[in-house]
């Protein structure tokens, strides 16, 4: 590179941000790709429009796309940005409080419009100067019309040339960044390659244009350095968490020896592990999109009747519609996996923002006493991780589970290390295959209270099902008062009895200090940081975070005596905070939340953290 500068960084965040139709989403995927194949850490934050078609040029309708990519393992999507690419004035004004001192912006100088700039509710002709963006390194291209003019002779029509700004735009971060463009061009051209090959070539084009801006106006102040990280040797891919899930389904399956079916409802944001899932019939994996989430749930409880692995799939306004038919799963006791991706609500709410308030639905959220495991991820490549356990823990145990995930890190994406199937551990559901001496007794149990899981269709093993009490050993239908107390007492000492097979609750730090963090689910990225660099300036300051939430692992209250205040964070108004109360009444929990449809921020949690200790 022949640029006056390069910087060094260990971790360095690029933002892209525009308009819904802008692709970017497609060019931050296409960075975080290449980063990942040049051996970076990576951790990666899609932030869509709240409005499918919010109106374009407006702060609402700007959608961003950032990446944190290092050299070591990245926990989070960084809190503010190197460089910010803003492809109109919106964009620019939206994003105005994610950057670092010293960013670079680069702003599309062609969408600079008297139009564009009413849109966004701008009062002066100059934006650079009404946002006080004049200390940052801004360099304005004519984005647009430097994408038109390097495919004029490509045959395209104007519209369509002028979405490859995108790649113009790419172009410039790959020179910036010293990225290869050689994935991205191999990925345009199979895209496009059989349906329209001049597209692939006019972006491809545009990608190389933008590079050549770049690398010949010496506009920026400096280029960056981001080397590889030492990660663990392996095979690794940039992997999302809906991905993630719908893969450790798959390898649960296999595992189990039981095919794998997935009933659902498309519904925000979690149909992209439907969408995963219909793509394996290699694997025998069937799946049914489903009229409606009634219908979802309903099938998936058939097909566990039938021998499958049973998956549905959802977001929080699904599963307040499923909560009867798991109602049903519980009494029927049937092995079930519910994957809740939460999002902002109550009802429809932020469909694309993120959430952590499906906690208490998850945990209650249905009629009667009606206990299920509930299990949560923490990040995207963790999803496989907890995707599998959710799955191995609803056939061993004949019983439902609720696997929760959340927007952030089902569309975020992280390097994921491509563990052998060796490495984990067998599934062995408890299935009858035949009736015992004396007859089959459907309810009968072992010493896990777990009852046997028989298929229909087998001669010998016809037994009833359905949602009405059953008797507690022959489960013919009852209402017998004392039958049905030992029923419910019998289905929550079910659950409550896997706590013996979940790992010990660990601490990230001390034992003992002054601060312990206490997260769950998919905020552990940020709350790891934000403790390390509490422990980096000598603070006594320890992190906890909850994966298998009901039941909780056995050593809970253990882990919570050893410091003088405990503070836990989730995003949400104090969910999982209550129930720890509920049941640990002994402590004191602080809490910390946010309603935002936003991740945490490291400095912000910093900041709560440092005010608990004075």
């Amino acid at each position: 590179m022949e640029n006056s500068e390069i910087r060094r960084l260990s971790e360095a965040v690029i933002r892209f941000s525009g308009d819904s139709g802008d692709g970017m989403q497609l060019a931050g995927t296409l960075f975080s790709d290449t980063s990942a194949l040049a051996g970076n850490g990576i951790s990666t934050f899609p932030d869509y429009p709240a409005e499918i078609r919010a109106p374009q040029g407006t702060v609402a309708g700007v959608s961003g796309f950032q990446i944190n990519f290092g050299s070591r393992k990245v926990l989070h999507p960084g809190d503010l940005c190197d460089v910010l690419v803003a492809m109109n004035p919106a964009a620019l004004k939206a994003n105005k409080g994610r950057l670092k001192k010293g960013a670079a912006i680069i702003i599309d100088s062609g969408s600079i419009t008297e139009e564009n700039l009413k849109r966004a509710c701008f009062e002066t002709d100059d934006p650079i100067a009404e946002l006080g963006l004049e200390e940052y390194n801004v360099v304005a291209p004519d984005i647009t019309a430097m994408t038109q003019a390097a495919l004029a002779d490509s045959g395209l029509d104007r519209k369509s040339i002028v979405k490859c700004k995108n790649m113009f735009a790419l172009g410039i971060c790959f020179y910036l960044f010293d990225r290869s463009d050689e994935h991205t061009e191999s990925f345009l051209r199979s895209k496009f390659a059989k349906k329209n090959p001049a597209v692939a070539e006019a972006n491809v084009k545009a990608l190389r244009a933008g590079y050549d801006y770049a690398a010949n106006t010496h506009a920026f102040a400096n280029t960056y350095d981001v080397a590889a990280a030492p990660l663990e040797k392996g095979v690794y891919r940039s992997i999302s968490g809906n991905v993630a899930t719908a893969w450790g389904f798959c390898a649960a399956s296999e595992k189990s020896g039981r095919p794998l079916f997935c009933g659902s409802y498309p519904i925000t944001p979690a149909t992209v592990i439907l969408e995963e899932l219909a793509k394996r019939k290699d694997l025998g994996v069937k799946t049914v999109q489903a009229e409606d989430e009634i219908a979802g749930i309903c099938t998936a409880i058939g097909a566990a009747y039938a021998g499958n692995m049973a998956v549905t799939t959802t977001s929080g306004p699904g599963l307040s519609l499923k909560s009867e038919a798991l109602g049903l799963a519980v009494m029927a006791e049937l092995p079930l996996v519910v994957v809740d991706v939460q999002r902002g609500g109550p009802s429809t709410g932020l469909p694309t923002k993120t959430e952590q308030s499906d906690l208490m639905q998850a945990l209650y959220g249905r009629n009667g006493e009606c206990p299920v495991v509930v299990v949560a991820a923490s990040s995207p490549a963790d999803c496989f991780h907890y995707a599998f356990m959710a799955a191995k823990i609803a056939m061993e145990h004949v019983t439902p589970v609720i696997l929760l995930s959340d927007g952030f890190i089902a569309n975020g994406s992280e390097a994921w290390r491509i563990p052998s199937m060796a490495d984990y551990p067998a599934i062995v559901p408890p299935v009858v295959k035949e009736a015992p001496e004396g007859g089959y007794m459907p309810y009968a149990r072992d010493e896990r209270m777990v009852r046997g899981w028989a298929f229909a269709g087998v001669k010998g093993l016809e037994h009833r099902i359905g949602g009405l009490e059953k008797d507690a050993l022959r489960g013919t239908i009852s209402h017998d008062a004392r039958n049905h107390s030992i029923m419910v007492r019998t289905r929550a000492e079910k659950v409550a009895r896997i706590a013996d097979e979940l790992p010990v609750q660990e601490i990230f730090g001390e034992s003992e200090g002054d601060l312990l963090v206490v997260g769950w689910g998919g905020t552990r990225g940020h709350l790891r940081a934000a403790v390390e660099a509490m422990q980096r300036e000598g603070k006594r300051v320890s992190h906890t975070h909850f994966n298998y939430i009901n039941p909780l692992p056995r050593n809970t209250a253990e882990v919570f005596k050893g410091f003088k205040k405990i503070v836990v964070c989730e995003l949400n108004e104090g969910q999982f905070a209550s129930y720890l109360r509920q049941n640990f009444g002994q402590y004191t929990f602080e809490q910390y939340g946010k309603c935002e449809g936003q991740p945490f921020t490291v400095a912000e949690l910093c900041d709560r953290f440092n005010s608990l200790l004075d």
